[in-house]
């Protein structure tokens, strides 16, 4: 299979915009090939309308985009290549693909740091403690860049010189929030960031639950810090339990109807502190036949 062919069908095949994202990434993890399905919805003559201002699938074109992306330090990353995420791929909101900038490396432990953009004083530091105690003991920092909770887990991660991972909700050419910007370009430097959006894509109220879904799938754990019902942490829990995923509730949060519901489901464990936490880490990789779709 011709690699750069497949990437740039995939793209051309994403940018026609007339089916859902998800339905095609099934079908090419079905067919095994996106060139195959792209070449499937061309007319007979293999000249059928693909985007609205293209008369035809210029992959060469597409290719020397990706080629460009690629200059720039964002790695393309498609469902059909083998260092595609592989927790990441057993669940149903895997994207097609991922952008990736910085240092990737085989799948490790990894549990995320989540909560609101507004945490007290204490959900601070709880938040630094857990992700600093996670990095020192070699497990990879995940969250979302946003303020408040995320950037704390980010800080902390980096301070105790750990691997930290932010799954943004912008195109990687963005960075948002802006005060985060300088943020952003050490996580690049010291360890990933990951985007499921084209390189130009602005912040949008759709994006950043979908981010949330991936940053689900793509971690072992979610710890949620502090977060309202309406807040992309609630639903990432939700996504995790979903996934299959453990999930760990700081104790503070049974003040919310949600929080105290979902500590009754499998998977959920209330936390005091970071010990908690770390007593756990031995239990969350799975084993081979663990590994299931959700």
């Amino acid at each position: 299979m011709d690699r750069e062919l497949e990437r740039a069908s995939l793209v051309a095949l994403l940018r026609r915009g007339d089916r859902p994202w998800s339905e095609l990434t099934d079908q090419i993890e079905s067919v095994g090939s996106a060139r195959e399905v792209l070449e499937n919805s061309l007319d007979g003559s293999g000249q059928g309308a693909l985007f609205d201002t293209v008369p035809s699938a210029d992959l060469d074109g597409v290719a020397a985009e990706i080629a460009g992306w690629e200059r720039e330090g964002m790695r393309l990353v498609t469902i059909l290549d083998e260092d595609y995420p592989l927790f990441l791929r057993l669940v149903h909101q895997r994207p097609p693909f991922l952008f990736l900038r910085g240092n990737p490396v085989d799948d490790d432990l990894r549990v995320a740091v989540v909560g609101t953009r507004t945490p007290t004083a204490q959900g601070t530091a709880h938040a630094r403690a857990i992700a600093g105690g996670l990095a020192e003991r070699g497990v990879t920092v995940v969250s979302g860049l946003a303020a408040g909770v995320d950037t704390a887990a980010h800080g902390a991660a980096l301070a105790a010189g750990g691997r930290t991972v932010a799954v943004i909700g912008t195109g990687l050419r963005h960075a948002y929030p802006a005060q985060n910007a300088r943020l952003q370009r050490e996580i690049a430097e010291k360890g990933m960031l990951i985007s499921q959006f084209w390189p130009d894509a602005s912040p949008s109220k759709t994006a950043f639950p979908m981010r949330n879904a991936v940053m689900s799938g793509y971690s072992l754990a979610t710890v949620v810090i502090e977060a309202a019902y309406r807040s992309g942490a609630r639903m990432q829990a939700r996504l995790a339990l979903e996934h299959g995923r453990r999930v760990f509730l700081m104790r503070s949060l049974m003040t919310h109807e949600w929080a105290r519901e979902y500590a009754t489901r499998p998977n959920t464990t209330i936390i005091d502190g970071p010990d908690d936490v770390f007593s756990h880490l031995d239990s969350l990789v799975p084993a081979t036949g663990e590994l299931t779709w959700t």
